[in-house]
Parts: structure tokens; C-alpha cells; sequence
């Protein structure tokens, strides 16, 4: 028999999100698919007839704090949390600061993580084995990129918290691990103006995070060729890095 799970999937309704909730029914499990958009999720619903697992919707804004605290005081334990949802804006000028756009960035990619890590800790079912919380992250964290001021705090911030939250949480049987893609073609990337190297579909994402989660990896990053080359850049002496992403923003 397999070993199958109930998993929580924020972001549910496009991009990766919705291949990981199409992709883990396909495979049997419950999923829990959440979303702030009601017409989405009904839409989401009707492509899962026919799958083997079971889905449960949870609409819910993830901004709004008090929205979080309602949807989840009515679940029962699951097995694995990914947080998955987010946004991507980048600053227009870089001599005229946006600070609003930063603060929105943040709020929706590492504040409001805080808010449901608060609420689904106590929702994890770590009695029997080690539960997991999944963090999806970026690439783009490895290293600084024009323009992705915002962005890429963001993601560095949910690195930290998420090696933080690992020593914390693998005594209590919950495991933490980091999602790193790369360029992903969501509607999120269908915006960016600038060539994307080894661009993956979301499904293929999907499979990817999926067997990293089964293996309980720690960092969970893809695809190599884009990972490695960002390793080997942030390898060199700063001055040559540096120098390098000031030629190719010339």
C-alpha cells in the first residue's frame, strides 16, 4: 500500500501550486488546496474529477490574518504544509526607490508566511513520523539581480527562516525544506521582459518538489544547470561578480 498523505498547498490556483494539487491527486493523496480567488478554486475543483486523491478547498486571503486564523481553525492534522504562494514585482527606477512596491513584496512573500507558519504548526501531524513544512523560495536569492531588490529579499528572508526553522522544529518531528527553482513559465514569469535560461513548465516543477519532498531534502533546487552556474558566481571574489553583473545591467 502506499504511504499516502493529506498536504496543504497554498497558491493552489495557478503555476506551480496548481501542478503540485493536480500532480499529488493524480497520485492518491488528500490535498488541501488554498486560495483567496473562489472562482479558481471551482475552477481547480473541476479539473481534479477523475483523480484518485481528494481535494478540500480553503479560500482564504493570505494578507489578512484574521481570514488565516478562521480557515484553519476548522481543519483537521495534515502531513505536509507547502507554502507556495507569492508575488514578483520589479522596481521601475532604480534612482527613485519604491517603497511601497517593497513592503508589498515582503508582506506577501515573508510576512504573511509568519501568519501561517503560526497557524499551521499546531495543524501538523507530527505525532507518528516527522511532518514537513515546505517553503518555496527562488534561485534568484543566490544572487543580486537589477531591478529584483524587493523580489529577492524576499526570498533571501524565507532562506533564513527556513534553516532557522529547521533546528528548531526537526526535534518536535517536523522537518523544513527550501524549494530554490529557477525560472518557472507561470502567469507570474508570462510578465518578465528579459530572457529566461532553462525555462521548466510548472508541471515539471511539480515532479521535481514532489520527489524532494518524498526524499525529505533540505534544499530542493533546480534545474541544476541554473543552480550551479549561480554557485560558481557566488563562488568568485565579490569585485569579480560585482563586476560582471555591472556589465550585463550596462
Amino acid at each position: 500500500m502506499p504511504n499516502l498523505k493529506k498536504i496543504l498547498v497554498t497558491g493552489a490556483t495557478s503555476g506551480i501550486g496548481k501542478s503540485l494539487v493536480l500532480e499529488y491527486l493524480r497520485l492518491g493523496h488528500d490535498v488541501i488546496a488554498c486560495g483567496r480567488n473562489a472562482d479558481k478554486l471551482a475552477e481547480l475543483d473541476s479539473q481534479q474529477k477523475g483523480l484518485a486523491g481528494h481535494i478540500t478547498l480553503l479560500r482564504f486571503d493570505q494578507l489578512q490574518q484574521h481570514e488565516i486564523a478562521a480557515s484553519f481553525a476548522s481543519l483537521d492534522k495534515f502531513d505536509i504544509a507547502i507554502f507556495n504562494a507569492g508575488d514578483c514585482e520589479y522596481m521601475d527606477s532604480p534612482e527613485k526607490f519604491d517603497a511601497a512596491l517593497f513592503k508589498r513584496v515582503i508582506d506577501i512573500n515573508l510576512s504573511s508566511v509568519a501568519d501561517l507558519i503560526e497557524h499551521v504548526i499546531p495543524k501538523l501531524n507530527s505525532q507518528q513520523e516527522h511532518a514537513q513544512l515546505i517553503l518555496v523560495g527562488s534561485s534568484a536569492a543566490m544572487m543580486p539581480f537589477t531591478r529584483a531588490e524587493a523580489y529577492g529579499a524576499s526570498k533571501a528572508g524565507l532562506g533564513y527562516l527556513a534553516d532557522s526553522l529547521y533546528i528548531d522544529l526537526h526535534p518536535h518531528n517536523i522537518d523544513v525544506s527550501l524549494v530554490l527553482p529557477g525560472f518557472i513559465k507561470t502567469p507570474l514569469t508570462d510578465k518578465n521582459d528579459f530572457e529566461m535560461p532553462f525555462l521548466m513548465t510548472s508541471d515539471e516543477a511539480a515532479k521535481r518538489i514532489i520527489k524532494g519532498i518524498k526524499q525529505k531534502s533540505r534544499h530542493i533546487a533546480f534545474p541544476k544547470r541554473l543552480i550551479w552556474s549561480l554557485k560558481i558566481l557566488s563562488w568568485l571574489p565579490a569585485t569579480w561578480w560585482r563586476a560582471l553583473m555591472l556589465k550585463s545591467n550596462a
